[in-house]
């Protein structure tokens, strides 16, 4: 009983101390903080600079061609000049890179709405809906955003 006890103490406390239970950086962060051109590109993003984003985004792709969110973020700045077959080209590699990354399928899915390709937006809905074994953003905002295109549709 008293090793019980102990146990649901030493639980507790560490649910309590912030350092024990503070959540783990997110690899984007974990990039950013790496990178100076990622960091350049996020916050050129942040600003809306798409042009700026690109430029840094291509400058980190050429020291990490494989980085699934690097390309995605391409896809995702280039979208948003309305360059939307390039930002295919960007998401389709980020996809192929990792086949769960739930922004590329989130954003990839709005291009096809874009396109008022509602098939291929409800597949990389479907896909989110697998990789998430629980609600994730990703999902309800495809989800929300492929309801308003049906509806403004009719």
């Amino acid at each position: 009983m008293q090793h019980g006890l102990l146990l649901l103490f030493l639980l507790l406390a560490a649910a309590a101390s912030p350092a024990l239970s503070a959540p783990e950086p997110e690899p984007i962060d974990i990039l950013a903080a790496r990178d100076p051109d990622f960091a350049r590109a996020r916050q050129a993003l942040g600003a809306k600079d798409w042009n700026t984003a690109i430029k840094a985004l291509h400058v980190a792709e050429q020291r990490d061609g494989r980085n699934a969110e690097i390309q995605n973020l391409l896809g995702y700045a280039y979208r948003n000049t309305g360059q939307l077959d390039v930002a295919f080209k960007h998401y389709q590699r980020a996809l192929q890179i990792d086949p769960r990354h739930r922004w590329a399928h989130e954003y990839i899915g709005e291009t096809y709405l874009m396109m008022k390709d509602l098939g291929n937006a409800e597949k990389h809905l479907a896909a989110l809906e697998r990789i998430c074994s629980l609600p994730c953003e990703e999902a309800a905002e495809l989800k929300a955003k492929i309801a308003a295109y049906k509806k403004s549709a009719r």
